[in-house]
């Protein structure tokens, strides 16, 4: 497949330069993951609107305006910063949003990783449309690295998780989410709740759920899960509870980098 394709099919084209060697484009990303991926390709200068929830890396993007957050957009916001890309995901924003922006952004890039390797589609995607290929590339070598180390440690014992990452009402991930193929990477198998199709399905407890699963993970986001929710959780329940750093497991781009050594730590733990 051409390195130009997104997630959808769309061929895309490496964008003009100017005279000077700067790039002819202007970029409102709507997945914080991918903004930091932007900037770490160095395209911080192309950058003209960001979401709320975009916050890393904080002093590269302190300038750069929020347009609302990946599901709430300001649209006439973003038609006054006159971009000529947008870059979205499926999982995180909504169709109808970017059917309306794409009545006035020319481009708009979209992506869907579902499991850790999709990310070198993406860097290479982002790499060839941005002129930044040589980036690009180092970003995929210390992913494969990080990937190869991770699997060579794999651990053999099969252990069955539930990964929550929201309560009242109690929310998981499904297991064709990145979250749960990131976890299937040291032998951690996400709970299924057999009667939904959702990829972030609700739940109640019930002693049968908690018989199927040998340990809780907590997300530290979307839901700022902490120690006293683990303690609680862990009396109500008898079964392990961890607080996990929801970044590290959801966040593609360039984190998944850390992402891989983190679980590769989890996994030591």
């Amino acid at each position: 497949m051409s390195m130009l394709i997104d997630a959808i099919g769309t061929h895309h084209v490496p964008v003009p330069k100017l005279s000077d060697g700067t790039l002819d484009c202007r970029i409102v990303s709507l997945v914080p993951s991918l903004t930091e991926l932007l900037c770490d390709l160095g395209l911080t200068a192309s950058l003209v609107g960001r979401t709320g929830f975009c916050i890393h890396p904080e002093q590269q993007l302190a300038p750069i305006p929020k347009i609302g957050g990946t599901k709430d957009v300001n649209i006439e916001k973003i038609r006054k910063l006159a971009p000529t890309h947008l870059i979205v995901n499926i999982d995180e924003n909504e169709k109808p949003t970017v059917d309306a922006l794409a009545e006035f952004i020319p481009h708009i890039i979209v992506t869907h990783p579902i499991t850790p390797l999709d990310n070198l589609d993406v860097y290479r995607l982002f790499g060839a449309v941005f002129h930044a290929q040589t980036k690009a590339e180092t970003l995929c070598r210390d992913l494969q690295q990080a990937y190869d180390a991770l699997q060579a440690q794999r651990n053999n014992k099969l252990q069955r998780v539930l990964y929550c990452i929201w309560k009242d009402p109690w929310m998981t991930v499904a297991r064709n989410t990145y979250i749960a193929q990131m976890l299937a990477l040291i032998n951690l198998q996400q709970w299924e709740c057999e009667d939904s199709t959702l990829r972030y399905p609700t739940f109640t407890w019930t002693p049968q759920l908690v018989e199927d699963i040998d340990l809780i993970f907590l997300s530290s986001e979307p839901y700022h899960f902490n120690d006293e929710h683990c303690d609680a959780l862990e009396k109500q329940c008898g079964k392990p509870v961890q607080l996990i750093d929801g970044e590290m497991l959801s966040w593609y781009g360039s984190r998944a980098i850390a992402g891989l050594r983190y679980l590769q730590n989890l996994q030591a733990e």
